[in-house]
């Protein structure tokens, strides 16, 4: 059955308020859908990028997509990545080709009128999820609010936060962050933390050391995801878990951190690595290493998908993406008591609400 050229949508949101994390701030949040046919079926992916992702996908990947076969997903994304080979394989690229294959994969098990879930063959039942958020620019209140949303009103046991503000300049207000963070989910909630890459190697070992005395179990990024010896450094000398990834454009950045020891959780994002395809050949090589897998963002792109792994960790439910998917799609899913079950009707059950978003329509 042969695949329609792709309809690409690209949408411009702005944030329920300003945002930042150790390295970076955002008012606005983009992301780009697309939506691929075949006979009476249509599947939807979307990766969050800037607005080039679109025109990328419309301008180098729409002619690789059409005409080719709905079923043979692989030929497809092996085509899509060869396609790219003068553009460059990471980041805007590898966030286009993610899209394509994650409404592929939506597309073929609609096509079989079977979840998504069932398609890929499920190990669990339900995904486990952590609440994500906490950035840097929330007051107390506002951070208070957000916390005791997740834990005290969906009964989420896990949440995360953002540490390393202005580049790992603001130690003391991260610790104090912290310290009033774990005063609002209690003693019996896990408590994570992400730098975003914004300390120094020595300095991420000591803010370690203080983190250990609040029960912070999980260090996201504590160096740069692209040094790895620093991140095993770090690993070597804390307790907590230290966990990168999400930067990972295509198998081999995995490989070499996977080898390199880098990391106690390796994090995937179908939304940038590849789509579902690449996703799980990531996890299937942190397996070989022993090691578990967290999906980055996205929620809803990987319930599915991360019910299919047996070394899955937990999903990232984060507040930027869960409140634009669930302004976006009909069919999102419910994280109360801390995780969630994947939707059962065909696909991976999410519809979108076209007319319903045209206001933030940018191409």
């Amino acid at each position: 059955m042969e695949l329609q050229s792709p309809a690409v949508s690209t949408y411009t949101v702005p944030t329920d308020v300003p945002e930042a994390d150790g390295t970076f701030a955002w008012d606005s949040t983009t992301m780009v859908v697309v939506e691929v046919a075949a006979g009476d079926a249509t599947g939807i992916g979307w990766t969050y990028g800037p607005a080039a992702v679109g025109e990328l996908l419309r301008e180098q990947l729409a002619p690789v997509v059409t005409g080719s076969d709905a079923f043979g997903i692989p030929a497809v994304h092996d085509a899509l990545c060869r396609a790219v080979r003068n553009a460059g394989r990471p980041g805007v690229a590898a966030c286009a080709i993610s899209a394509v294959d994650i409404a592929l994969w939506d597309l073929k098990a609609r096509l079989l009128e079977t979840p998504l879930t069932r398609l890929l063959g499920a190990a669990h039942e339900t995904v486990p999820v952590y609440g994500s958020g906490g950035f840097t620019t929330y007051h107390e209140t506002r951070l208070a609010a957000q916390l005791n949303h997740w834990v005290h009103g969906q009964h989420i046991p896990r949440v995360k936060i953002k540490i390393g503000e202005s580049w790992g300049r603001e130690v003391a207000r991260d610790l104090h962050r912290v310290r009033a963070a774990r005063q609002v989910i209690g003693s019996e909630t896990e408590l994570y933390v992400d730098a975003n890459g914004a300390y120094t190697r020595k300095q991420a070992i000591r803010i370690g050391g203080a983190l250990a005395e609040h029960g912070v179990g999980w260090f996201e990024e504590p160096v740069s995801s692209d040094d790895l010896t620093g991140l095993r450094l770090v690993r070597d000398a804390l307790l907590c878990d230290v966990a990168a990834g999400e930067y990972g454009y295509d198998l081999p950045y995995f490989a070499r951190m996977v080898v390199a020891g880098a990391v106690d959780c390796l994090q995937v994002d179908a939304t940038r690595c590849g789509g579902l395809t690449e996703f799980l050949r990531a996890a299937a090589l942190a397996q070989s290493h022993g090691l578990e897998v967290s999906a980055h963002c996205a929620p809803h792109a990987h319930a599915a998908v991360a019910a299919a792994l047996p070394n899955l960790r937990h999903i990232e439910w984060f507040h930027d993406h869960v409140r634009i998917e669930s302004m976006f799609f009909d069919g999102t899913l419910d994280p109360t008591g801390g995780d969630v079950r994947p939707n059962g009707g065909p696909g991976h059950g999410l519809t979108l609400r076209t007319e319903d978003v045209e206001e933030y329509r940018v191409a």
